[in-house]
């Protein structure tokens, strides 16, 4: 995917005020309107102008397009970093220009599904109620078997008065309920835009993901473990010890275990009225003929078995 730098697009510093923005893409709008421009490329560069200011002219999503950093180079392949937007806060209201199906798969990869999602209430009225907030934040796999409170802290996009776009941190201490999975939204009532008039403020929705958990993986109740086994485990059979969330224990490894197998430990994910199951994936592991007798070891397995790990695929050994 090639990586779109709406600033050079527009022809503006990266510290442009945002009436300095407005302008510049009035002024650019004209001269390539399709309707007035005779330049060949005018449809396009029409185009790339309305995707770059749509986001530019957004404080929120001007300040998340800033923190990708302004490293990436025009045309360089770009994929958006995992959980790129954790931790940051939007107000609702959805896309203010159209659908993102009208820009770029970089537009909809960083504001397309997430921002659509997170669309939310609408003011109407000098009484309104103020509009809802959203966030995506990333919580340890841990915290979902005991419950938790955690300070967790959120980049609030804000202008300055000379027009600048700035972010200030907000931090909140918020209870993570036993059980939750990824997706699932925490409600903080109140936390949201200030309402009009006598209404009341609106909500913040936090929407949880879980970090990078070294042994495990999660999918809606469920958890993956890749455990590594031994190839005579794997062929003869064992009880191996399995780590869990909740503590170690025994499994029986079947005799003649294929590499990628999954063995199902009931009950033992993320925990709800109806538990989700562990999944362990055996992996085989092989010893390293690191010393001389691991080498002899292996020669004998070579001159001794008649093995051709590539028979099914009709190659000879």
């Amino acid at each position: 995917m090639e990586y779109k730098d709406y600033y050079e697009i527009m022809g503006v510093a990266r510290d442009a005020t945002q009436d300095e923005i407005k302008r510049t893409y009035r002024k650019l709008a004209r001269k390539y309107h399709p309707d007035v421009s005779k330049e060949s490329d005018a449809e396009e560069r029409f185009k790339s102008l309305g995707e770059a200011y749509e986001v530019l002219k957004d404080p929120e999503k001007r300040a998340a397009y800033d923190q990708l950093g302004a490293n990436w180079q025009g045309g360089q392949d770009f994929n958006a970093p995992p959980d790129w937007d954790a931790g940051f806060e939007f107000s609702g209201g959805g896309f203010t220009g159209g659908d993102s199906t009208d820009y770029s798969d970089f537009f909809e990869s960083l504001f397309g599904q997430a921002r659509a999602a997170r669309g939310g209430g609408r003011r109407a009225g000098f009484h309104a109620r103020g509009q809802d907030r959203h966030a995506k934040i990333l919580v340890d796999l841990g915290d979902s078997f005991s419950g938790a409170t955690r300070a967790i802290n959120l980049q609030v996009p804000e202008l300055t008065p000379d027009g600048h776009v700035t972010t200030r941190t907000r931090t909140l201490n918020i209870k993570i309920p036993k059980g939750i999975r990824e997706g699932q939204k925490i409600r903080l009532t109140g936390q949201g835009d200030p309402g009009a008039g006598k209404a009341g403020a609106g909500d913040l929705y936090l929407e949880i993901d879980f970090k990078p958990h070294p042994l495990y993986r999660a999918e809606a109740h469920d958890l993956y473990l890749d455990l590594p086994v031994a190839p005579w485990e794997a062929v003869l059979g064992a009880t191996v010890k399995v780590p869990t969330p909740e503590g170690v224990v025994e499994l029986k490894v079947p005799a003649g275990s294929a590499q990628g197998k999954k063995m199902r430990l009931k009950g033992r994910g993320i925990p709800a009225k109806q538990p989700g199951d562990l999944y362990v994936v055996l992996q085989i592991a092989l010893p390293e003929a690191d010393t001389a007798a691991a080498k002899k070891l292996y020669q004998q397995m070579q001159d001794e078995l008649n093995f051709n790990p590539r028979r099914r695929m009709g190659v000879e050994a």
